[in-house]
């Protein structure tokens, strides 16, 4: 197995492998070898992260296992259960500064993965200081330019923004801000305009609102590999790995 992790590095990257001899050094580190047994489908999916650094497991899973066809980038879902319902929050660990394609591709991933992970129809809001016009400028703008560009792609799952995260959350709210919106207070998976906000976001309602965090959970990979913080416990680690599981049913279909 040790070989044919080696010889997928070669094949991947063959401007950062010298020889045969460092392919095979390279390929007996565990992380590298994990992710080669993914790529090759020995394995259905890795979860990694608890003794190495986010980076460098994103490093091998683009390295070995890459990006699914048609998805140019990754990010990553933390999903929280606030005692009323789960939610779904993305980007919260890779994109610092997304464009408009990559927040619309990181609504697209969650809401794919939303009824493999919870078992519910997606409700998806993209988040911002604005709701429905209520302000102006280029940060809305790409908001809402990622909501065209997440309708046109996935024209069956319900989504709106921008929303401000009353609206998205809060029915009450919702009827006297964004009356008309298909989204009005149920959304169930947020898209958070850049990484401060998600990362922030999900650790203040984890930390404040005592909600329960599960991931975070790599979307993109052409099959499942997810990471872990490095201060993961026991249950945490249960989790991802049932929520790679469930992510790799699909990967195998």
């Amino acid at each position: 197995m040790r070989s044919a992790v080696a010889a997928r590095l070669r094949e991947r990257r063959p401007e950062a492998v010298r020889d045969g001899v460092e392919a095979l050094d390279l390929a007996a580190d565990p992380l590298r070898f994990a992710a080669g047994m993914v790529a090759l489908g020995e394995a259905d999916g890795c979860v990694a992260g608890a003794d190495h650094t986010s980076a460098d497991v994103l490093r091998a899973a683009l390295w070995l296992i890459g990006l699914a066809p048609r998805v140019p980038s990754l990010s990553a879902a933390m999903y929280l259960d606030v005692g009323d319902r789960v939610l779904t929050f993305a980007d919260i660990a890779v994109v610092p500064t997304p464009t408009s394609e990559q927040l619309a591709l990181s609504g697209i991933l969650a809401g794919r993965d939303r009824g493999d992970i919870v078992g519910d129809a997606p409700v998806v809001a993209f988040l911002s200081f604005s709701t429905a016009g209520s302000a102006h400028g280029p940060e809305v703008e790409r908001v809402r330019a990622a909501v065209d560009l997440f309708r046109q792609q996935e024209p069956g799952i319900t989504a709106d923004g921008e929303l401000q995260a009353d609206a998205a959350l809060v029915p009450e709210v919702a009827a006297r801000k964004c009356p008309a919106s298909p989204v009005a207070g149920r959304a169930n998976v947020l898209v958070f305009p850049g990484l401060d906000a998600g990362n922030i976001g999900y650790k203040l309602t984890e930390r404040l609102a005592r909600a329960t965090a599960a991931g975070p959970l790599l979307q993109g990979l052409a099959r499942p590999m997810s990471d872990l913080s490095r201060g993961a416990a026991v249950d945490d680690i249960v989790d991802v790995a049932a929520m790679v599981a469930l992510q790799a049913g699909r990967t195998r279909t």
